[in-house]
């Protein structure tokens, strides 16, 4: 698919603020970053990690060994596996209840860090979208950040249906947080889950059959008040609508905003290629 930038090729530089950074798999925003149309402020605690992600992504992408949080000394839960260490800690019984789950969760350690509010960190602009991963910790974030949330259009979010770490907030408590803070749930990207045990879904360890557990939510900027958007905001929301999240009927519901705001006429250009191929 093309990009809406070809339409928008005024576009300014699109702001990612990516908590959590490490990534296991091509995060969301990298087409846009190799375009040149993205910079990414990152948080990611383990030092090691983020002097690797400074090392590949070079300026202007910054990225920062902070634990963000609420501000407060925290206890963060080393795993056996990188990726799933929480300043919650595992819920292992709750875990134990499914295939090949607390087998990827087993505490290791505990460690007293110092966390940081994202309202605090003079590195944190303009932010168009926020992507965090920071298993269970992201409402804390999230009410902690209101200077990102009051800017960003599009919001990518892990969420855990179940307490998968003890005390976590699961997805109804971000889910109302968020659409009080202006935004619209638009999608779920994906479901994770796991078959309780003793059996295994179609020979898979990691299969599901029904009980699904964490998914990434997406929420974009509520669509029934795009008019209080400048002209700028709605070009990325756009593009950020087209490019990342494929959802070209919420891109040209922006573009007619933006026809509005603009005197512009991309919406139709961008219907038309959309159903023409022109």
């Amino acid at each position: 698919m093309w990009s809406l930038l070809d339409l928008l090729p005024e576009t300014p530089m699109i702001d990612v603020l990516d908590i959590g950074a490490s990534h296991n798999e091509k995060p969301p925003y990298q087409p846009l970053v190799e375009a040149g149309r993205a910079r990414i402020v990152g948080f990611e605690p383990d030092k090691a990690e983020c002097e690797k992600l400074n090392r590949e992504y070079g300026a202007p992408h910054r990225f920062f060994p902070h634990f963000v949080g609420d501000g407060k000394p925290a206890v963060f839960h080393e795993t056996n596996w990188a990726l799933t260490g929480s300043l919650y800690e595992p819920n292992t019984p709750l875990l134990e209840k499914f295939q090949n789950l607390a087998e990827a969760v087993a505490p290791v350690a505990k460690h007293a860090v110092d966390t940081t509010r994202l309202d605090d960190l003079p590195e944190i602009g303009n932010v168009d979208f926020i992507k965090i991963d920071v298993q269970g910790s992201e409402l804390p974030v999230f009410r902690n950040g209101l200077r990102a949330l009051a800017s960003a259009v599009l919001i990518q979010t892990e969420v855990e249906f179940l307490e998968l770490y003890r005390g976590q907030p699961v997805f109804a408590d971000v889910d109302v947080f968020l659409r009080a803070k202006g935004f619209q749930f638009h999608a779920f990207d994906g479901f994770g889950g796991r078959a309780f045990k003793p059996l295994v879904a179609n020979g898979d360890l990691n299969g599901v059959f029904r009980q699904v557990l964490w998914s990434d939510a997406l929420y974009v900027r509520d669509w029934m008040a795009l008019d209080q958007l400048d002209a700028d905001k709605l070009r990325k929301y756009a593009v950020l609508a087209h490019d990342v999240l494929r959802s070209y009927h919420l891109a040209h519901l922006v573009l007619l905003a933006l026809d509005r705001k603009a005197g512009s006429g991309v919406a139709g250009a961008y219907l038309d290629r959309l159903t023409k191929g022109a």
